[in-house]
C-alpha cells in the first residue's frame, strides 16, 4: 500500500491494553482486595503519544505489531477514530500487548506487563519510506534494535529522533547514539551512568552520546534538561490527579508538537508538562487529552507546584 504525503511524526514503539482497576487502598503483600470497576482501554508509550499528536492537529504513522484478537480490534479503532496513519503487522493467533493498571486513591499507578513474544517488532519488517517520510520519529525503546534501525534511517535523513526510555534494554546505548531528544523517567539516567546525581548524569550521558537535549521527568517536580550549555526546569502544574497513567506519553507529546512548533525550550518544557497534568485529571492513558486551547489556558493561569528544584553551577 503506497503511503499518503509525508506526516509530522512517526512512531515505532509500544501499545497496549490497559485494563485499569482503580482501588482505595494499594494491596499489601498476601491480602485480599475488591474492586468496583475495570475499564479496557487503549494504550502504549509511542501509541498514546502519536495519538496525542493527532488531537493536536499534527499528521501522524504509528508502526507497530498487533494480534488478531479483540485487543487488536480496540486499536484498529481508536487509530482509525483519532485519524492516525498506520503500518501495522498482524500476528495471526497472537496476543496483543496487555497491561493490568491498578490505580490508587491519589491517582498513582502500578502496572502489570504482558506481552507475546511473537509480536517483537524486528528490524527486517520495518521499510525505510515508513521513517523518512515525516518531520519527526519517536521511539520508546522497546524493540530495541527495531527502534535503533528506524532512528539510524531518520539520522540519515535529517529528522529528528526523540525518545522516550525507562529501562536498561539490552543494546540501549547503540540506540541511544542516534537520539537526538532523549527524555527519561526520573531514575534512567542515574542507572545508565552510574551516577547518583542526577544533574551530573544528564550531563555525562549528552556528552557521551552526542544528544542535543537529555532529560529526566520528574512527577510533581516537573522535568529538568541539559542542552549541553545550561539546565532548564520546568515545574509541574498542580491539578486534581485522578489517574497518572500516560503521563510520561501525553508529555512526549506536548515536547515534539512544540518542538516542531519551534518553540523556545522553556515553552516546549512548559507545554508538555500542562498537557501531561491535564491527562492526569482522567482516567487512562488518552483520557484527559485536551486541546491545544485548554493546554495554554492553564500555562497561563494554572498553579505550579512549588519549585524547589535548585540547579548548581556545571562543571
Amino acid at each position: 500500500m503506497p503511503l499518503s504525503s509525508k506526516v509530522d511524526l512517526v512512531g515505532v514503539g509500544l501499545n497496549a491494553t490497559d485494563t485499569l482497576i482503580p482501588l482505595s487502598n494499594f494491596p499489601s503483600r498476601g491480602s485480599k482486595v475488591e474492586y468496583t470497576s475495570a475499564n479496557l482501554l487503549p494504550g502504549g508509550q509511542v501509541a498514546s503519544t502519536v495519538v496525542a499528536c493527532q488531537h493536536w492537529g499534527m499528521t501522524t504513522r504509528y508502526v507497530g505489531k498487533l494480534g488478531d484478537d479483540h485487543a487488536a480490534q480496540i486499536h484498529h479503532e481508536a487509530f482509525r477514530r483519532a485519524g492516525v496513519e498506520t503500518e501495522i503487522i498482524t500476528v495471526a493467533g497472537g496476543i496483543s500487548p496487555q497491561s493490568l493498571v491498578l490505580v490508587d486513591a491519589g491517582g498513582e499507578r502500578t502496572v502489570l506487563c504482558r506481552r507475546d513474544e511473537r509480536l517483537a517488532l524486528q528490524p527486517h519488517e520495518l521499510r525505510r519510506e515508513w521513517i523518512t517520510n515525516a518531520r519527526a520519529l519517536h521511539v520508546d525503546g522497546f524493540d530495541t534494535v527495531a527502534a535503533t534501525l528506524a532512528a539510524r534511517w531518520a539520522r540519515e535523513a535529517g529528522i529528528p529522533v526523540i525518545a522516550d526510555l525507562d529501562e536498561l534494554y539490552p543494546g540501549v546505548e547503540e540506540l541511544i547514539r542516534n537520539i537526538d531528544y532523549l527524555i527519561v523517567s526520573r531514575d534512567f539516567p542515574c542507572r545508565l551512568m552510574a551516577e547518583s546525581d542526577l544533574e551530573k548524569a544528564l550531563q555525562l550521558m549528552q556528552h557521551r552520546y552526542g544528544c542535543t537535549l537529555t532529560a529526566a521527568t520528574l512527577g510533581e517536580e516537573g522535568v529538568l534538561a541539559w542542552d549541553g550549555a545550561q539546565f532548564t526546569h520546568a515545574p509541574a502544574y498542580a491539578v486534581r490527579v485522578v489517574d497518572t497513567t500516560g503521563a510520561g506519553d501525553i508529555f512526549h507529546a506536548g515536547f515534539i508538537h512544540a518542538l516542531l512548533k519551534g518553540w523556545p525550550l522553556q515553552r516546549q518544557l512548559d507545554f508538555a508538562c500542562a498537557a501531561a497534568a491535564l491527562n492526569c485529571m482522567a482516567t487512562g492513558a488518552r483520557g484527559g487529552i485536551q486541546p491545544v486551547h485548554i493546554i495554554e489556558d492553564l500555562m497561563a493561569n494554572g498553579a505550579r507546584h512549588q519549585d524547589t528544584w535548585v540547579i548548581t553551577t556545571p562543571d
